[in-house]
């Protein structure tokens, strides 16, 4: 039985197919065939059920799965507890949303890549959704994301800390200087949002059409650097977590608005494959993240 066998399975149980897995470890398809045989014709057993285009893992199959990740656990931990080398020169490739990306990571990665210079940092942004399925298909090591708490007994949960989610607008704007406003007030303004596949904008929509309401957004936008410069030209209102905006509210340029009765929260997240070896630049980043400070010091606090 050799170590790339058992390598070469493991990605087809991920992956669920012998074509994926090939392209994924620069194999052929035929390669990747004659791996799966050779191992099965050892342990004696059938590995993989293959039915039209499904491929799927047999009972004896899903047993071996798990000695088998024990396996290339114990390999790599014993690569590394035996390595003189102190600095870390691998790969770490994160998943994260816009929003994240643009006010939480720029600080965070200058400080990893002063830690870590060699590291070969890689930043994906999309939906959550999309993150956590790469993270599921081993294509991404970690994903830090906003969403509602979130839970998959596939997953390690490292961080969930709730963060407001608040309406927001230029200080020169008419309902800045309002002590309360009303939910109507605010949604009847012309309205900047982001895309709908962000977390916080399907709570609103949700919480609106509980009470039988709708935003009409006249601009919507993935970028949110692009919404909060459009505010600070007092060019509407938007919905935005509150952290990603409180160093322009601290400065004075924008305002959170204050709503009646109003109050929605989401919550930052950072998980990784339980199935995933945690190598040391995933270590090192997980630390950072957990530790550094998530938001500048001066910035207002809410």
């Amino acid at each position: 039985m050799e170590l790339r066998e058992i390598t070469t399975f493991l990605h087809v149980a991920k992956l669920k197919s012998f074509s994926k897995a090939a392209e994924q470890l620069g194999y052929t398809q035929a390669a990747v065939t004659i791996q799966i045989k050779h191992l099965e014709n050892e342990l004696k057993v059938h590995l993989f059920d293959r039915i039209g285009k499904q491929t799927t893992l047999t009972h004896q199959g899903a047993v071996f799965y798990e000695y088998a990740s024990n396996i290339t656990k114990e390999i790599t931990q014993a690569k590394e507890a035996i390595s003189d080398s102190r600095e870390l020169t691998g790969k770490l490739c994160v998943g994260t949303i816009e929003s994240v990306c643009a006010s939480i990571f720029p600080a965070l990665f200058r400080e990893y890549h002063r830690l870590y210079p060699k590291v070969n940092l890689n930043i994906i942004t999309d939906s959550p959704e999309t993150l956590l399925h790469m993270m599921d298909k081993n294509a991404i090591d970690i994903v830090y994301f906003l969403d509602k708490p979130m839970y998959n007994s596939k997953w390690v949960k490292v961080l969930e800390e709730p963060e407001d989610v608040r309406f927001v607008a230029s200080s020169c704007h008419p309902l800045a200087s309002k002590q309360e406003l009303t939910l109507d007030e605010v949604i009847s303004q012309p309205f900047i949002s982001t895309e709908k596949d962000a977390s916080y904008r399907f709570l609103l929509e949700q919480y609106l059409a509980a009470a039988g309401k709708e935003i009409h957004p006249f601009l919507e936008i993935g970028d949110t650097e692009f919404i909060i410069d459009q505010l600070r030209h007092n060019l509407g209102v938007s919905f935005l977590p509150a952290f990603i905006v409180q160093r322009e509210v601290a400065q004075g340029k924008l305002s959170l608005l204050h709503v009646k009765d109003f109050h929605l929260q989401v919550s930052r997240q950072i998980v990784y494959h339980k199935d995933k070896w945690v190598t040391k630049e995933m270590s090192s980043f997980l630390d950072l993240a957990l530790n550094y400070p998530a938001f500048p010091k001066d910035s207002a606090t809410y």
